[in-house]
């Protein structure tokens, strides 16, 4: 596959950054007997991956702005550019030795997203995409999964945990979606999910509270896939709203008309 110069550095970025992450991830499993446990240490590792990813895109580009989890917003003086940079999405699997993390990288141009890098340095799966080139793990080409009916779909989701809000909404939702599939996952990384809709492996995905750095790279990737990626009304506000449906034509319907489902009166 051919890749354009500004995918070439996000993918450099990514490596590099998956390399310092994979160091400290076989770290990771001597720190788990520890009484204080290895969270100050994937903390430094998530920092440090951060300013591996944008010391290499700024180098490349410094007048395209930065939005990380990370850091402060960068505002660059192009105006048109953003990298948006989730240096270690599925931290709380890092931190237990998991090996479903991954380094996300984003270009959006004047709010479109036109670039995406996706890497896990535990698999060395490689997921990237651009506007109108395709989306490819590693060097195979994607297509989002051609089931139509629900019942027989695995569906991807988010599930709040400690500190998010919404537990009761999203037990409604679940009780909506499980009498509907035949299964469904929860890998903790969003950015890992949303690429796994893209190769077919997860025949759909949603989830809420999500900030753009979960999503960005996720949503190119599906569409360029041949999938569908929208706010559950199934519009364009992904990364305003912070939530996320997913899935091919029929499926991405479908899931909508679940998910909005009003709650059955006791």
């Amino acid at each position: 596959m051919a890749r354009s110069a500004l995918l070439n550095v996000m993918v450099q970025a990514a490596l590099k950054a998956g390399k310092s992450l994979g160091r400290d991830f076989g770290e990771v499993q001597n720190l788990q007997v520890s009484v204080k446990g290895p969270a100050d240490f994937v903390s430094a590792a998530d920092r440090k991956a951060e300013k591996i990813v944008r010391e290499e895109l700024m180098k490349a580009r410094p007048t395209y702005g930065f939005l990380g989890e990370e850091s402060e917003e960068i505002k660059g003086t192009d105006g048109a550019h953003r990298w948006i940079v989730d240096p270690l999405d599925g931290t709380t699997n890092f931190l237990h030795g998991i090996p479903a993390f991954s380094v996300s990288i984003a270009l959006e141009r004047n709010g479109e997203i036109v670039a995406a890098v996706v890497f896990n340095p535990a698999t060395d799966e490689l997921y990237t995409a651009e506007r109108g080139g395709g989306a490819f793990l590693n060097d195979r080409r994607l297509r989002v999964a051609a089931r139509r009916v629900l019942s027989d779909c695995v569906l991807g989701c988010g599930v709040p945990a400690l500190g998010k809000r919404n537990h009761g909404k999203f037990l409604i939702e679940l009780r909506h979606v499980m009498g509907e599939v035949a299964g469904i996952r929860r890998l903790g990384a969003p950015t890992l999910d949303l690429a796994h809709v893209a190769a077919g492996r997860f025949d759909g995905f949603w989830e809420a509270e999500l900030a753009p750095w979960d999503m960005a790279a996720g949503i190119l990737l599906i569409r360029e896939a041949g999938g569908f990626a929208t706010d559950w009304d199934g519009g364009t506000a992904i990364l305003e709203g912070g939530a996320i449906i997913a899935g091919n034509e029929h499926i991405h319907k479908a899931l909508i008309e679940v998910i909005k489902r009003p709650i059955p009166a006791k």
